[in-house]
């Protein structure tokens, strides 16, 4: 009777560790399985949300919700045998085909958002970047209402003119977060560029600080159609500078118009005084009138060493330089008239 009780708990025993080496090969099995999603029509992913003081149950009922064909209770279950349940960050996070239980909580641990971007090209101006960002996928538009002194206190400039003040780039950020924190970034790139170059500064020139660098490469910024251009054209202003001559650049006098300009610069418009018409006006004008990329920024500080004072466009992106006024009107003549 020993004897057959023996085989039976032997058997008994091997029954349950049969049933344990299959209940751990099925959540091997489940964890490296791809969830099955169901997104909304038009929808290559599920958009997840967790907000930051989500639990753990939360979160992987919040996973069930999207429209990810899995079990929460199973999911949360594995959040805490994984010891990782508390690592979970908020954010936003995309689950593609292909997720598998295993590889959503990596991504959630580690904090891998769905990351969006928006491109800012040189020589847009402020009213042009707030648009860029309008039109941002997914960016959050806190400053949509906000004046541009009120966003410049937001971003912890008070009293700074905008213009100018962003460094040109490409930005990424999660699904949800806000425009300003972008307009942050960028401000702080700025920043960081202008204090670079400002560094790297030629002895002698005749701006005295770092807004004037700035003033001057937005001007050269507009005004170039050709990248190697940029040390000439910033070369041509800085020795106007140097002898108290007019700027004339068409750009300022642009900017200064607003919404008045209809694309049609008119020779009245070059005699109507405006802070920004450097044809009125000696000097730099009191801002800058777009943002100037690194390039320009190096130009504005590192000028061309050259004897022109003149600059006209040839129709291919590139610009005629002349010395003297009499070379300057026969190259008008050229490129401009077509004599």
């Amino acid at each position: 009777m020993r004897f057959f009780r023996g085989r039976v708990w032997r058997k008994l025993l091997g029954l349950m560790g049969l049933a344990g080496l299959l209940t751990c090969l099925a959540g091997a099995w489940w964890l490296h399985a791809p969830i099955e999603i169901r997104p909304a029509a038009g929808a290559q992913v599920l958009d997840l949300e967790i907000e930051f003081g989500d639990s753990p149950r939360a979160v992987a009922q919040a996973v069930r919700s999207t429209g990810a064909q899995v079990d929460p209770a199973l999911l949360f279950a594995w959040f805490r045998v994984s010891g990782q349940a508390r690592q979970i960050k908020a954010g936003n996070y995309e689950i593609a085909p292909g997720t598998s239980p295993r590889t959503l909580l990596r991504m959630l641990v580690r904090g891998e958002e769905a990351l969006k971007t928006v491109t800012l090209p040189e020589g847009l101006n402020f009213a042009q970047v707030r648009a860029a960002l309008a039109k941002a996928e997914m960016l959050r538009p806190d400053s949509r209402e906000l004046t541009p002194e009120q966003i410049m206190d937001r971003l912890g400039m008070p009293g700074l003119h905008p213009e100018g003040r962003f460094f040109p780039d490409t930005y990424s950020y999660g699904k949800g977060s806000s425009d300003l924190e972008v307009l942050r970034r960028a401000a702080r790139a700025m920043d960081k560029r202008l204090a670079q170059a400002w560094s790297q500064r030629e002895p002698g020139l005749p701006i005295e600080s770092p807004e004037q660098a700035l003033i001057l490469a937005s001007i050269v910024e507009k005004e170039t159609g050709k990248a190697s251009d940029r040390p000439l054209i910033a070369g041509v202003f800085v020795n106007r500078l140097r002898i108290g001559m007019r700027l004339q650049t068409d750009p300022t006098v642009i900017y200064g118009l607003g919404e008045r300009f209809d694309g049609d610069l008119r020779k009245r418009d070059l005699l109507a005084d405006t802070p920004y018409n450097t044809y009125t006006r000696s000097g730099l004008p009191p801002t800058p009138i777009a943002m100037p990329g690194k390039a320009a920024l190096l130009a504005a500080v590192q000028p061309a060493r050259t004897p022109a004072l003149y600059f006209v466009a040839r129709g291919d992106g590139s610009s005629q330089f002349s010395a003297t006024l009499q070379e300057h009107n026969r190259a008008v003549d050229r490129y401009i008239r077509g004599r």
